[in-house]
């Protein structure tokens, strides 16, 4: 196996942290790890216990690693889209080169013109997404590089989070003892895959549904224009069948992947099923049409206030429709209650790679394309990239063990132009 084209991704989500192992060969993607360990330090999307986050991510880590035989040092991971703003920003420069050929040296430029903007202190810059490129007043252009001109401007998207959800995170990974390869917010990512090139491009929202909080990304033209979050997932719906049905959160939890359905109106009055009561040996009966109603209820106030919040951004048309993803995802009859209650088409989004069909990868699996696709892009080697965040002017990459202060306070400080080469798979591929 060629150790060049393996790719590691890091998913930190609520209910549980997922490591994904993927050899990238000709383009395609061969899943030959997983980790999967229960989340226990994370709350809808937000650290709230460093050692037990840390604990699971090593968890997850031990288990892939296992699997493979590989050593795990160095992850791409994703951040969560909790307080992320989306900001236009500008970059103007004139093209330096004799002959007036763009370069990659401008490409440099012009991004880091574009980060002129100063950002608040208690936020940090995560991405930033180009829009188009315009060479003396030729607007809509994909990749100026080769082209002919003297002033090169690009209209981008910024997207900033909160500093402190950030930096926990990252000492979360560096107490795991991994560092890291890239970082991309969740939605961008997932919803770049999730999503065909038509529904990017008609407008479309990419609903993923985790164990914590729901998390919206709207993509239009090709590109990400809208983020939010919604405090309610699947844990909720867990909790509201451990109380009803006065069972363990655990058989809950069972109960809901086992016998669940969202529809209440084709779900079955026949599969009966035995419930162990809490606190003691007795158990009761139910059908699946009991909790179809418990499961549907939850996910229809999920759906309006999925609705709400789209309204709240702005978004009053979806062309393309809504694509749902997720753990939840996986519940049967999801698509037909979200369509009635929506009112749009709706489609699930499953990856298809052996050992990870199902919804609740999708982030997991996102995260490895679209590093591959910017090594790809730009014919970099994979197995010799620096890690993102390492000390400015270094020689050499940081030891496993470096301070994570030094590499969230060097976040904006890395090279420039190696940061928007990383940026740019998803517009010029």
């Amino acid at each position: 196996m060629n150790h060049q084209n393996i790719y590691i991704s890091l998913d930190i989500g609520s209910s549980s942290i997922k490591v994904l192992i993927g050899d990238v060969t000709d383009g395609q993607l061969h899943v030959i790890g997983v980790g999967n360990a229960k989340s226990n330090g994370v709350r809808k999307g937000t650290i709230v216990d460093i050692d037990a986050t840390v604990h699971s991510i090593k968890k997850a880590v031990e288990q892939a690693e296992r699997m493979t035989g590989i050593e795990v040092r160095e992850v791409v991971l994703g951040i969560p889209a909790n307080q992320t703003v989306l900001q236009p920003v500008k970059g103007v420069v004139a093209v330096n080169s004799e002959n007036r050929e763009i370069t990659d040296e401008d490409l440099n430029r012009v991004f880091e013109s574009a980060q002129v903007m100063s950002i608040p202190p208690e936020r940090e810059l995560v991405n930033i997404i180009p829009k188009q490129f315009i060479v003396d007043n030729l607007d809509e252009i994909k990749d100026p590089r080769g082209m002919i001109g003297i002033r090169l401007e690009m209209d981008a998207t910024m997207i900033t989070t909160s500093r402190t959800l950030l930096h926990n995170i990252l000492r979360c990974v560096e107490r795991a003892g991994l560092d890291i390869k890239e970082i991309y917010l969740q939605p961008l990512a997932a919803g770049y895959f999730a999503l065909t090139e038509d529904e990017k491009n008609q407008g479309t929202a990419f609903i993923d549904i985790g164990g914590g909080s729901t998390t919206i990304a709207v993509f239009e033209d090709g590109l990400l224009t809208h983020t939010g979050v919604v405090p309610v997932g699947g844990d909720h719906i867990t909790k509201d069948l451990s109380i009803i049905l006065k069972t363990p959160t655990e058989q809950a939890e069972k109960i809901k992947r086992e016998f669940g359905h969202a529809f209440y109106e084709v779900a079955s009055e026949d599969e009966i099923f035995e419930v162990p009561v809490v606190g003691t040996d007795a158990t009761e009966e139910y059908n699946q049409k009991f909790i179809s109603e418990i499961i549907s209820s939850r996910l229809e106030e999920l759906f309006e206030l999925v609705l709400d919040e789209l309204a709240r951004m702005g978004v009053r048309d979806l062309p393309g429709g809504i694509v749902i993803s997720g753990g939840v995802a996986s519940l049967e009859g999801i698509a037909q209650l979200a369509r009635q209650v929506m009112q749009t088409r709706v489609r699930i989004y499953i990856p298809d790679y052996i050992g990870v069909r199902d919804p609740s990868y999708t982030t997991a699996v996102g995260l490895i394309c679209y590093a591959h696709l910017e090594d790809e892009f730009f014919k970099r080697d994979p197995a010799s990239e620096a890690p993102v965040y390492q000390t400015v002017g270094s020689t050499t990459p940081p030891k496993k063990q470096s301070h994570v202060s030094e590499k969230a306070e060097n976040v904006q400080k890395t090279s420039v132009f190696n940061k928007a080469k990383r940026l740019f798979d998803k517009f010029f591929e």
